[in-house]
C-alpha cells in the first residue's frame, strides 16, 4: 500500500488530502508542522511526501532540505503544495530536489493519480527526467509569460 505523508499546518488541507488519498487505497500520515513532519518521515518511511511550503517556524523549503540531506529520507520524492504560484518558487522547489508541485487551491481528486504516476515513473528510474520536464515546463512558461 502506498504511504503518503502530508505535512501542512492547515488541518482542512490535511483532511482533504487524507479523504481523497484514502479513497484511492493509500495510507495517509499527517504532520501539522515541519519538525513533526521530519520525525514522521524518518520514523515511518513514507513513499512520497506532500509538503506545504508556507508553514510557521520550519518552512517547507527547510523541511525539504533536511529530508534530502538525511540518508534515511533522501530518496523519498517530495511534492510541494504551494499557494505561491510564482515561477521563482516553483523553480526553487525543483532546485532543492522536489519532483513536482501542486498549486493551492488544487483539485483534491487530482492528488491520487498524480502520486501514482509519479511513483510509477520513479520506480522506472525516471526521477531526474521528471524534474527535467518540470524545469523545462517552467522555462517555457517564463518565455511565453
Amino acid at each position: 500500500m502506498t504511504r503518503v505523508l502530508v505535512i501542512d499546518d492547515e488541518a482542512p488541507i490535511r483532511l482533504l488530502c487524507r479523504v481523497n488519498l484514502e479513497a484511492e487505497g493509500m495510507e495517509v500520515l499527517e504532520a501539522a508542522d515541519g519538525p513533526s513532519g521530519l520525525d514522521e518521515a524518518r520514523g515511518r518511511a513514507p513513499d512520497v511526501v506532500l509538503l506545504d511550503v508556507m508553514m510557521p517556524g520550519l518552512d517547507g523549503w527547510r523541511v525539504a532540505e533536511q529530508l534530502l540531506e538525511d540518508e534515511r529520507t533522501s530518496q523519498i520524492p517530495i511534492i510541494f503544495l504551494t499557494a505561491r504560484a510564482e515561477f521563482r518558487d516553483r523553480a526553487r522547489g525543483l532546485d532543492i530536489g522536489g519532483v513536482d508541485y501542486v498549486t493551492k487551491p488544487f483539485n483534491p481528486l487530482d492528488l491520487a493519480p498524480l502520486v501514482r504516476r509519479l511513483l510509477e515513473r520513479i520506480d522506472r528510474g525516471e526521477r531526474d527526467e521528471l524534474r527535467g520536464e518540470k524545469l523545462a515546463e517552467l522555462r517555457a512558461l517564463m518565455e511565453t509569460g
